[in-house]
């Protein structure tokens, strides 16, 4: 184990413990530092501006967490049920968006979203001229679009680890389910949800991660644009650290952001972790 922890202290607990002692200074990464203890910390928390990204990213786990585990579930259960020969193109297709890098992900969905892009031709071409616009210069609708690749990307990791959880379960347990009478819907719920339980949680606590330490997409499609309207932690950190100079501040949010995640995360792990038979 000796190795692989020496690589892991190099490349995450040094910078970890590097961050946190940025964090109590005022630094410009060039000159002498100046030791602001918790000034930094209390300017994030105090200021609106500061706290948007965090709260923008809280709103992406609508998309990055509810929609790909749902979706991933139906797909997984109607996959489970599919007999074809096509089955594994099926499923090759699903996961190939997790495969594509992000930042071609975002290229593309970036072309896709432009004033003259796929989705406005299609919508001009069924009628609904009316309804295109620039989807990710739009104050309102900026986020969701951002959101929706996210789903995107992460609905076939779902999808995937979901149906292997789902092809492990005793086939026994179905005919039990189905001589009591169950219905497709009751079987879903009676047997198929218990049974992936853990992998549910896997999918939960990745997406979730996934969502509120987001930068890839964010930066290639909008640069956390129109205004502050998509800006998350991970792009605002990188504006204060690399743009505006501010490494004190972009250590703290860092911090901070890991903080929110370890909040967040431990609690739901230890949830689905926890035996419901005990």
């Amino acid at each position: 184990m000796l190795p692989a922890f020496a690589m892991y202290a190099a490349f995450v607990l040094w910078p970890l413990i590097v961050s946190v002692n940025y964090s109590f200074y005022d630094w410009n990464g060039i000159t002498e530092s100046r030791w602001v203890g918790l000034e930094n910390y209390e300017r994030i928390l105090t200021d609106a501006d500061q706290l948007n990204p965090i709260f923008n990213s809280i709103k992406l786990l609508a998309f990055f967490t509810i929609v790909p585990v749902a979706a991933g579930l139906l797909s997984a259960a109607i996959l489970n049920d599919l007999r074809s020969r096509f089955l594994g193109a099926y499923r090759t297709s699903l996961f190939l968006p997790q495969v594509i890098p992000l930042v071609a992900s975002g290229i593309l969905w970036g072309w896709i979203y432009s004033l003259n892009g796929i989705l406005n031709q299609g919508l001009s071409w069924i009628g609904l001229g009316s309804w295109t616009r620039p989807w990710l210069g739009d104050f309102d609708l900026a986020l969701p679009a951002v959101g929706v690749v996210g789903a995107w990307v992460l609905t076939g990791f779902c999808t995937l680890l979901l149906a292997s959880g789902i092809s492990k379960i005793d086939r026994n347990l179905y005919d039990a389910a189905r001589v009591d009478g169950a219905g497709r819907i009751r079987e879903f719920f009676a047997v198929t949800l218990p049974g992936v339980r853990r992998e549910i949680g896997v999918c939960v606590i990745v997406t979730m991660i996934g969502a509120l330490a987001s930068f890839d997409i964010v930066f290639i499609t909008t640069r956390g644009g129109p205004g502050r309207e998509t800006l998350v932690p991970g792009v605002h950190i990188f504006r204060a650290a690399f743009v505006e100079r501010e490494i004190g501040a972009a250590s703290a949010m860092a911090v901070i952001l890991m903080l929110l995640i370890w909040t967040l995360i431990l609690p739901i792990q230890r949830y689905f972790q926890r035996d419901l038979t005990k």
